[in-house]
């Protein structure tokens, strides 16, 4: 019982269960200790907000429920969903000190005061009286809505709105087989398969001087969808932080991957134009107007204009990791890794996605990490490897150098040991019309046989994903059924078929795919 309860504990602190499997365990454990009933996922949602959805008090047999629950874990149900807050993560949350969340919620509602044009607490007044009136429900119903929009269904009603025709631009589509598929990343042909380096003399983005803001007041419907937005997330429990991103400036994407990045607060991409990605899944279920995106993407122009908007961005990578002949599989493969989105994350929640995925940021160096390659390799330690303690997200960093070889993870030192272990390479760059995000397509190949026996054992994605998927590059009908799926991301998409016809060139007899070439541009 001891050793299963601390296993469970440190499961929901990494973020490895997902509120369901929680529920489950939680279930098992009453009826264990007597629990009269079950406990389902909403049950304990309303224990958090600790009423029912009609606002009414929680009846005595609930109470209950959450007592014998602490008595279980040792800990609070509120803390065992809360995202993971610990004294070794910055010390906070002692008796009578606001956690790490409050701290970093009271920040980002200190913004949406001052661009509103608010009173200070105004903004917590707002969201305080949204959580009051249980929007755990709301929000749940909400996301089960919009989980049903496929992403063919979203592609359209942005191509529809925007008009992309014939022309130096166009979404990026692929011929697969004899299915066609389309996403939402606007590209030019000399911007894809580009097999770039990265972590070298060709990764050349760089910090611009000074400082490049945004400004504006916002208007009475963002600022209510801005509201929204964080009661879902004070509901569902994600975390939001203030922290800078980098903001695309200037693009050179071709032989080298170069431009200049700026930096913006968290909170001026969160609460502005990536609440049109939720607008726009809202349009395609119940036909709904999209005023937002005419407020802060009206148009290509609009798109284009990297100085003019908030150009926030990301990067992430297909992980392919070589392995060896095995009597199941057949000859030697590469195994190709696709997550499941967890539903704790800001955007894109229960999509499929490429591993590693990030937002293009800084840890410490704001100058060093704009590189591509240093987010990437960033990603690689935290969402592959372990090192949590780069996870931006959940805790405040103490390390000068948190990437310093010295504090690599196993994996990664070993993969830096003998040159030709392994590669990065960026393998396409777009603007996703979905948010106006920059993505890099990204390529991670791990070549040498002997890492999958050594090291595939401790490959585990963190608590952004709810699950990883693994493929064969052997195996090209279930890549066919993966790629042709409709719940992908249209950035994870568009890195996996750049990531897939960059494998199929330097693969050899490890890589088996349909032939497949790119449609639409």
């Amino acid at each position: 019982m001891r050793t299963f309860r601390t296993l469970l504990e440190q499961k929901i602190w990494e973020r490895r269960m997902t509120l369901e499997e929680f529920a489950e365990y939680a279930e098992m454990f009453a009826r264990k200790h007597g629990e009269v009933g079950t406990i389902g996922v909403r049950h304990l949602q309303r224990l958090i907000a600790g009423r029912k959805p009609s606002g009414e008090p929680l009846s005595p047999v609930k109470p209950v429920t959450a007592r014998l629950l602490e008595s279980i874990f040792g800990i609070g149900i509120e803390e065992l969903l809360a995202p993971p807050v610990r004294e070794d993560a910055g010390g906070e949350g002692g008796a009578g000190r606001p956690s790490r969340n409050e701290v970093d919620l009271a920040v980002v509602l200190d913004w949406l005061d001052e661009r509103v044009g608010w009173g200070a607490g105004s903004s917590r007044r707002e969201v305080l009286a949204k959580v009051a009136e249980g929007r755990t429900g709301v929000a749940l119903d909400r996301r089960a809505r919009r989980s049903r929009a496929g992403r063919s269904a979203l592609v359209r009603r942005l191509t529809d709105y925007y008009g992309v025709r014939d022309g130096a631009y166009g979404v990026y589509g692929t011929r697969w087989g004899s299915d066609e598929v389309v996403t939402s990343i606007l590209t030019r042909s000399d911007w894809l398969d580009l097999a770039v380096p990265l972590g070298g003399e060709r990764d050349r983005l760089t910090l611009a001087n000074g400082r490049h803001g945004v400004g504006g007041v916002l208007s009475e419907g963002a600022a209510t969808a801005a509201v929204s937005r964080l009661a879902e997330s004070v509901a569902l429990g994600v975390h939001v932080t203030n922290l800078p991103l980098y903001r695309l400036l200037r693009a050179e994407v071709g032989a080298t991957v170069a431009g200049e990045v700026g930096l913006v607060p968290f909170a001026e991409y969160a609460l502005t134009v990536d609440l049109l990605e939720g607008e726009l899944v809202d349009a395609v279920v119940s036909g709904s107007a999209m005023p937002l995106r005419r407020e802060f993407l009206p148009d290509l122009a609009a798109v284009l204009d990297l100085r003019g908007r908030v150009c926030a961005g990301g990067v992430l990578a297909l992980c392919a990791i070589a392995r060896p002949h095995d009597a199941s599989r057949g000859g030697p493969d590469y195994a190709l890794l696709v997550q499941e989105r967890s539903g704790h994350v800001l955007n894109t929640a229960g999509r499929l996605a490429v591993i590693p995925k990030g937002f293009h940021q800084p840890l410490t160096d704001v100058r060093a990490d704009a590189r591509v390659g240093a987010t990437l390799l960033r990603e690689l330690e935290e969402e592959l490897f372990g090192r949590s303690e780069v996870d931006t997200a959940v805790r405040k960093g103490r390390a000068a150098s948190p990437m310093h070889p010295g504090r690599w993870s196993v994996p990664m030192r070993w993969l830096a040991e003998e040159p030709g272990r392994w590669r990065m390479e960026c393998t396409g760059f777009g603007f996703n019309l979905v948010s106006g995000n920059y993505e890099f397509a990204s390529l991670v190949v791990i070549e040498d046989e002997e890492f999958w026996p050594r090291f595939g054992g401790q490959v585990e994605a963190n608590w952004e994903a709810s699950g990883l998927r693994l493929y064969s590059s052997l195996d090209d009908e279930l890549l066919t059924d993966l790629v042709t799926h409709e719940s992908w991301s249209n950035e994870g998409l568009f890195a996996l078929l750049q990531g897939l016809r960059r494998l199929s060139e330097i693969g050899g007899a490890r890589v088996r795919l349909p032939a497949f070439e790119l449609s639409g541009l």
